[in-house]
């Protein structure tokens, strides 16, 4: 009879043993597993919070930036202007500093000027008692005109018309109107009484109508009066020493000119010389030397 083999329990129950060891390892490392995996998850969420939190400070960042941006455009071209508006008030601060400097210039020439004329009126004065006191003749011709004094009257001293034909040649030019420029510019763009009005332009009219009162009756005599082109006061040629019509037509005439344009002595002379017959004594009655010659100047050299 064959033996029966012996059933070893012990192998059985370690083999057990075994597999629930093997089977807790598992479910341990499963729970671990899942605990990581929730770790991860969550992490990742505060992660992804973080992300979004730094995108959203990167826009503001650049809409920041950009509003710098345009600050900094809007102050560079503020500066710009502030710079071109400096450098124009410099250049104008320093354009007034040359015209008072003309100015100053011109003031202390004036003074002088007028201090030149006072002595010289105080010396016409002391010479015109002299003459009054030492002379009791018959005053001549000019000093009979009504409305003048004696001192008035007396504008050329030693000058004697005595020629057949005398031609009077009066200057009416701009700058007849007044000894500076500035002023000359400022009364030409007055009307015409004003024009008519100024001072310098009120002593010519007045030589010319004191000579006219000095031509001798056996005489004959025209006025020519000139800027840039001459033409006489009283048409008709030669006027009649003692024709007192012509005289007062001459006189009317004066009084409606208008100093204008620049000054051409060579047409002046030029009709001078287109007389007949030729003037055998000439009075000039200007202020300085001519701008012009036979034709007008280009105007960017003569104004």
């Amino acid at each position: 009879m064959a033996r029966r083999r012996s059933f070893e329990v012990f192998t059985l129950s370690f083999l057990d043993t075994i597999c629930c060891g093997f089977g807790a390892v598992i479910l341990f490392y499963t729970i671990l597993s899942a605990q990581a995996g929730a770790v991860r998850l969550k992490d990742h969420d505060v992660l992804s919070s973080e992300v979004d939190r730094l995108k959203e400070e990167v826009q503001q960042g650049d809409r920041n930036l950009a509003v710098l941006r345009d600050t900094l455009t809007r102050t560079r071209n503020e500066i710009a202007s502030a710079t071109r508006e400096t450098n124009r008030i410099v250049t104008d601060l320093a354009s007034r500093r040359e015209q008072l400097s003309s100015y100053d210039a011109q003031t202390v020439a004036r003074r002088e000027h007028i201090e030149k004329l006072k002595a010289d009126i105080r010396s016409l004065e002391e010479g015109n008692r002299r003459l009054e006191a030492g002379s009791l003749e018959r005053a001549p011709l000019g000093q009979q005109v009504s409305g003048r004094t004696a001192v008035e009257r007396r504008y050329i001293n030693g000058l004697i018309l005595r020629g057949r034909h005398i031609l009077i040649l009066l200057d009416v030019s701009a700058s007849m109107l007044h000894e500076d420029l500035v002023a000359i510019l400022r009364l030409r763009n007055q009307d015409d009484a004003h024009k008519r009005a100024a001072a310098k332009w009120r002593r010519a009219v007045a030589i010319v109508d004191w000579l006219m009162t000095q031509i001798p009756a056996a005489s004959s005599y025209q006025v020519l009066t000139f800027n840039t082109q001459a033409q006489p006061l009283v048409p008709g040629g030669w006027l009649a020493g003692s024709d007192m019509a012509a005289r007062a037509r001459g006189m009317q005439a004066l009084e409606t000119l208008v100093p204008a344009d620049g000054t051409s002595l060579y047409n002046a002379f030029a009709a001078a010389r287109g007389l007949s017959p030729q003037p055998d004594q000439i009075v000039l009655i200007t202020d300085g030397l001519p701008t012009q010659g036979k034709t007008r100047g280009l105007r960017r050299y003569v104004n």
